[in-house]
């Protein structure tokens, strides 16, 4: 008690403010209230030790605050053990005034340092690979939309069966995939005009069979899906 309210009245005379907790199980409880910028935590406690604190506060994710070690009976072994779970430092007692003041001042300009950091550039979220990947009939670039042309997009007017379907093609995407996606397009009219027949949809496209075959297994489009869907 005698070192908690000398260590208070030091720093409160440097213009800190101060929160005091004679065990771990009130150490606990301010710190759930939210986060101090520094903690000075003593290693000998009447219910938990210090050490053991600190890896509760460092398994949880609550050893976000520089933390500064003290005691009187610590070995070195103790010492870098705190050191290994996170502690900023480590004071032996009796403290001189000094060494306090200068460990303190360590702390918080680590704290300050800490939340100037900026934090990192979030990674670019690539779109997933629906041209390879996902069904025809969910592959959300080229399924039915609205008529109203698209931001950035272009309404892709397909015609069949007497009635118009709506394709959004962006603007945005690569060539390579902007291609993929109106070929996709392309056959998918075709194949239900002509209800999945290959031999129609060979001639109207101007392809070879073999070569529309392979075309559609490279678009993942399915002519018999597709003919059951046009008849």
């Amino acid at each position: 008690m005698g070192i908690r309210e000398l260590l208070s009245e030091i720093l409160g005379d440097e213009g800190h403010a101060i929160t005091l907790a004679e065990n771990a199980q009130q150490a606990r409880e301010a710190r759930a209230a939210g986060a101090p910028d520094l903690v000075l935590l003593d290693i000998w406690m009447p219910d938990t030790d210090g050490v053991t604190l600190l890896k509760e506060w460092q398994r949880d994710g609550l050893l976000t605050m520089p933390v500064i070690m003290m005691s009187g009976h610590a070995t070195i072994d103790t010492a870098v053990e705190a050191t290994r779970i996170g502690a900023l430092n480590f004071l032996e007692k009796p403290i001189a005034l000094q060494k306090l003041l200068k460990a303190v001042q360590q702390g918080l300009t680590r704290a300050q340092e800490v939340a100037r950091a900026p934090s990192p550039p979030p990674r670019p979220v690539m779109p997933p690979p629906v041209m390879e990947a996902m069904p025809v009939a969910s592959a959300p670039m080229y399924a039915p939309q609205p008529m109203p042309a698209p931001v950035n997009g272009a309404r892709v007017g397909v015609v069949g069966h007497g009635d118009t379907q709506g394709y959004t093609l962006s603007f945005d995407l690569p060539l390579r995939e902007a291609r993929d996606a109106f070929e996709r397009m392309y056959f998918e009219h075709h194949l239900g005009r002509e209800g999945g027949s290959m031999t129609r949809v060979a001639e109207k496209t101007g392809l070879e069979r073999t070569h529309l075959y392979r075309k559609l297994k490279q678009l993942g489009v399915e002519p018999g899906k597709l003919g059951k869907r046009g008849g």
